[in-house]
């Protein structure tokens, strides 16, 4: 342990991880039945595919599909060039801890207890690698999925199960996928752990604030509400 490890920075960091683990609990599990906008797409998502059993011609969705597969991969490759770049940086660590003690806001940090902060970054964008490889793997499945879903005509029952079935999967790569780029918001606010334990708890809230107005205050999210409303109330009519 570097002995310039203070109560506040293991408090700073506690506070780190429970934002983190406490949001994403909510978002991906305790907030599915609520108005954010991971619920509204879960039920858009499934109208898509009920659409798209009832079309002949799917260029349209297998483009639409292709284009969330390749925000995937560039997200992929980019934490690669990322993870790159701070495992080289290990090797100009000291002139990096050197510039940050210069300035006049940052508190001065030992060298290891510097090592051990960039190693979060490490860390971090190594989870958002796991993360958007395993989205991908997913996306695959999916195409898949699709690939075997029967031609039109397709009986009313059996095209809402097979699209609750090909939405589910597609949203559990959607999830993967939030997960890795909710990485990258974490990963800014652990940068600011190296000016001090403070920054780190007021960047950690502020970026929970942030992405909880998006998915849940945004005019975004009032705007996809609306549609959802419509798709279900033209849903129930079709069923009367």
């Amino acid at each position: 342990m570097p002995p310039d490890v203070t109560t506040l920075d293991i408090i700073a960091f506690v506070w780190f991880i429970g934002s983190w683990v406490g949001f994403t609990v909510t978002q991906d599990h305790l907030m599915a039945g609520r108005n954010v906008v991971n619920r509204h797409l879960r039920i858009v998502r499934r109208h898509w595919i009920e659409r798209m059993l009832e079309r002949d011609n799917r260029i349209m969705d297998a483009q639409l599909f292709g284009h969330t597969m390749h925000s995937c991969t560039f997200f992929a490759s980019t934490n690669m060039l990322v993870l790159a770049g701070l495992i080289g940086s290990f090797g100009a660590a000291e002139r990096a801890q050197q510039l940050i003690s210069d300035l006049s806001f940052a508190v001065p940090t030992s060298h290891q207890m510097f090592e051990i902060k960039m190693l979060l970054m490490v860390v971090i964008f190594t989870f958002g690698f796991f993360k958007f490889t395993w989205a991908l793997r997913q996306y695959n499945y999916c195409c898949a999925l699709i690939g075997s879903a029967p031609m039109p005509p397709v009986p009313p029952q059996d095209r809402r199960e097979i699209a609750q079935t090909i939405s589910e999967a597609l949203t559990l790569a959607i999830v993967a996928l939030n997960g890795g780029i909710r990485a990258y918001y974490f990963a800014l606010a652990a940068l600011v752990w190296i000016i001090g334990p403070i920054p780190l708890i007021a960047a950690s809230s502020g970026v929970v604030f942030v992405l909880t107005r998006r998915q849940a205050f945004s005019a975004t999210e009032k705007v996809i509400r609306v549609q959802t409303q419509w798709l279900e109330r033209n849903d129930s009519s079709k069923a009367k």
